[in-house]
């Protein structure tokens, strides 16, 4: 079974009901310093976290004084832009004294559907967490509107998991975990422990929203548990309203695991090596021995490119003879690629008028 003992990467997604108290709209500081202690103890084990957090409306409803109930679009963009300042300077204050760094990141349905933007934004992840950045993730109410909304944090922290190529998503719940019903009303549901197969049986067994506060109920965090397992990455549900709920979770707290048969890395590969090309990238000797030394493919080793393709777009990768090689996930266009091809990296931003990326396919974007 899963465990955050084998993470290296962990998305962690917590809920506005957590955050702040549903009678006063005020911040639960006592609450979110205790998640602070548990993150500094999971970067101190090495691991990467990212923080897939709701709040910014609870938030920013009372500051404007909104009523209770629903609110209309404009209200609740209105709402989110004043509360997300206030949510990303509580993280930044609590994680500050454990010397960990914040970032607030804001995503859009837009920004994991579409390539170009996904890319984007996986690269800009990755960059963070390689500075030990904890990246304070949440969906753009602001600008969202229902058509590019994710609509729930649950499924917004499955798409964070499989950007950053998580091993590990913990959903914080209102439960300890995925019961057969609702255990609220039902005494004979049983939580289920291991879940390793999405059967439409379980997917019957998934509730709907619960609290006025929380879009998500168990059929949103089946949603997620499917994205999360397809990319290698194995999920919990675990009870958020204790005190360090990811030290409950590694010391042994009820809760629901959803297996992932592979790794996110395998997981991203089976994703590549399954897409139709574009294009071809034809490649010298060099290049070759580079790939096959696990190397990134870099504008220096290309004779040259064949075919329409955008920024993002699979591409198939050739030797001299044809024989292909690899396919991978390309940086640049069509006319930008045959622009750089066979010169050196330097060169890109005096060639096409910016700095660009080092290379025109990356090794994680790259199967052979």
């Amino acid at each position: 079974m899963a465990s955050l003992d084998t993470a290296k990467r962990i998305v962690v997604k917590i809920g506005s009901a957590l955050l702040v108290d549903v009678k006063t709209g005020e911040l639960r500081l006592d609450w979110l310093k205790g998640l602070a202690r548990d993150v500094d103890a999971q970067k101190q084990a090495g691991r990467d976290v990212l923080l897939v957090s709701s709040g910014s409306i609870a938030l920013g409803r009372k500051v404007l004084g909104l009523p209770d109930g629903v609110l209309t679009l404009e209200q609740s963009q209105a709402a989110a832009a004043v509360g997300q300042i206030r949510l990303a300077r509580a993280y930044e204050e609590v994680l500050a004294p454990f010397g960990i760094k914040t970032a607030q990141v804001l995503l859009t349905l837009e920004d994991s559907t579409d390539r170009r933007r996904y890319l984007n934004s996986r690269a800009t992840l990755t960059t963070l967490l390689g500075f030990g950045v904890v990246p304070i993730i949440n969906e753009n109410d602001t600008v969202a509107t229902d058509e590019i909304r994710f609509g729930d944090n649950d499924r917004l922290a499955a798409q964070v998991a499989s950007m950053a190529g998580a091993d590990v998503l913990v959903l914080l719940s209102d439960v300890d975990g995925f019961y057969t019903g609702n255990p609220k009303t039902d005494a004979d549901a049983k939580r289920i422990e291991l879940i390793e197969n999405i059967t439409p049986e379980l997917e019957a067994m998934a509730g709907e929203a619960g609290s006025s506060t929380a879009k998500g109920g168990m059929k949103t965090k089946v949603m997620a548990a499917k994205v999360a397992m397809q990319s290698g990455c194995a999920m919990a549900i675990v009870l958020g309203d204790t005190d360090q709920p990811l030290a409950a979770l590694a010391e042994g707290a009820s809760c629901s695991w959803f297996q992932a048969k592979n790794d996110p890395q395998t997981a991203r590969k089976q994703w590549i090596a399954a897409m139709k090309p574009k294009g071809t990238l034809i490649i010298d000797a060099g290049a070759v021995r580079a790939l096959s030394q696990g190397k990134s493919l870099l504008p220096a080793g290309v004779v040259g490119g064949q075919g329409v393709f955008m920024r993002g777009d699979m591409v198939s990768i050739c030797d001299a003879n044809g024989s292909e090689l690899a396919k991978g996930l390309v940086n640049y266009d069509a006319a930008e690629a045959n622009a750089i091809a066979g010169r050196q990296t330097s060169e890109i931003k005096d060639i096409l008028g910016y700095p660009g990326r080092a290379s025109l396919v990356h090794r994680d974007n790259l199967v052979m």
